[in-house]
């Protein structure tokens, strides 16, 4: 015979025991996120030291308040510029820094004059020329936002601009407690804003400069393994698309091209091989091509995956030239992405550049020929598509290797080693009084 309360009591255990293995599964998905996020990049762990370090600074300089400066309650101004100004790397934490500092200052010399202003003209007046005057700066700089180059560059300082336009034209207090309290919250921000510098520099510093370096460098890499090294493995053209089977497996959609900013760049300072004026911009112009390229290369894969549209017999008439193409594009990009890599000069790229545009030429000529005389058009679209794309793609290939080799002009990279190693002399003796020729390779 059951106990009084026993149904009850076994019900209670096994909704406590359900609900502890669910917290105990959720508890270890997000050990498992938090631990793939560390290995993604282990930056982020050292990203969020800094910022509690920053913090702990700023709480022991409040209780040096009486020995330094009366902040007064003007300290949590501090807390909240590292909060806030503090990111991830050395550019984006310059940016809002100097953002924050210029934007306070010109918002509160100019909204102290407009407080002035206001109370000379009465108390009727006063929030009559108040409301104009938050009107039209407010308008104003929301207006400016709108610009691309503005909003890219100044954003958070125009937010900042019209925060501390309005809480200083619109504060209660006299003109002489209106200043005094501008000045220590500039004060208290300009101290939590150069913290929040001096620690992203001097802690192990994140360079967005270097990461967009290296980030170019291995999107042209990724092109390049597409366009040489399936051909080379007999996974693209000699095995997806010029094979004698109606069978082909797609291959994994990366998407490996993202966008890219300079701006944040050109705020750093001089690091590693990166000086003063580094032209970041050219980076730019480098990932929209690479992009460009990489666009043309998603079409033709849709075609290379999708054979079966085409037969046999009509995809092997131009199978050399379209192998040669990807061989010799994929070794152009190859090395213009260790040239940019390594921060090295050399006119290998042009090379496979060349013998590129020749295979394209003999492709051009193949199809003047017109090579699928009397058949199906609807088989021959597929075939046609492929050898247009891969012609475009030479001229993506070119400008890219255009690109990098104007970047190694404006950066002046060294020239690389092969280069320098190509040609050696040998010491020779000249007892016997006889000429002798030395050959350079080249």
């Amino acid at each position: 015979m059951a106990l009084p309360g026993a149904e009850y009591t076994t019900g209670f255990t096994q909704a406590w025991r359900t609900l502890t293995e669910k917290t105990w599964a959720k508890l270890v998905e997000a050990t498992k996120k938090g631990k793939m996020l560390v290995q993604d990049d282990p930056r982020r762990v050292i990203h969020s030291f800094k910022v509690g370090f920053a913090l702990v600074l700023i709480s022991i300089l409040q209780y040096f308040r009486p020995s330094f400066y009366g902040f007064g309650d003007n300290i949590i101004w501090a807390v909240l510029t590292v909060v806030l100004v503090l990111e991830f790397s050395v550019g984006a934490t310059l940016g809002k820094g100097l953002n924050r500092m210029l934007a306070t200052a010109l918002a509160g010399a100019l909204g102290i004059a407009a407080h002035r202003l206001a109370t000379l003209s009465g108390e009727k007046g006063k929030a009559v020329l108040t409301s104009i005057f938050v009107f039209v700066i407010a308008e104003t700089v929301t207006f400016m936002r709108f610009s691309p180059r503005l909003k890219a560059r100044y954003d958070y300082g125009m937010l900042i601009f019209i925060l501390t336009f309005c809480m200083v034209s619109l504060a209660d207090n006299t003109d002489k407690e209106l200043l005094e309290i501008a000045h220590e919250r500039l004060l208290t921000i300009i101290i939590g804003s150069c913290l929040s510098i001096v620690i992203c520099i001097c802690i192990c510093p994140v360079w967005v400069g270097k990461d967009l370096h290296n980030q170019i460098a291995g999107n042209i890499q990724k092109i390049a393994d597409f366009m040489e090294e399936t051909v080379a493995k007999h996974a693209g053209f000699g095995d997806e698309y010029f094979n004698n089977t109606e069978t082909t497996e797609a291959g994994e959609d990366k998407p490996f091209l993202h966008r890219y900013k300079s701006y944040l760049g050109k705020m750093e300072p001089c690091h590693g091989r990166f000086r003063f004026r580094h032209p970041w911009k050219q980076y730019l112009k480098i990932g929209n091509l690479t992009r460009l390229c990489a666009y043309k290369i998603e079409a033709l894969s849709v075609y290379l995956f999708n054979s079966e549209q085409t037969p046999y017999e009509l995809r092997s008439r131009i199978q050399e030239p379209c192998t040669n193409i990807s061989l010799e594009s994929g070794k152009a990009l190859k090395e213009a992405s260790l040239l940019v890599k390594n921060m090295t000069k050399s006119s290998t790229p042009n090379l496979h550049v060349t013998n590129a545009k020749n295979a394209a030429e003999s492709l051009r000529s193949v199809l003047r020929a017109n090579p699928w005389e009397g058949a199906d058009h609807l088989e021959i679209i597929p075939a046609a598509t492929v050898a247009s794309l891969l012609i475009d793609i030479v001229t993506c290939v070119e400008k890219i290797c255009e690109a990098v080799e104007e970047l190694a002009s404006l950066a002046n990279f060294v020239p690389s080693a092969e280069l320098l190693h190509r040609g050696t002399v040998q010491p020779i003796s000249d007892h016997d009084g006889s000429v002798h020729v030395i050959t350079v390779s080249e």
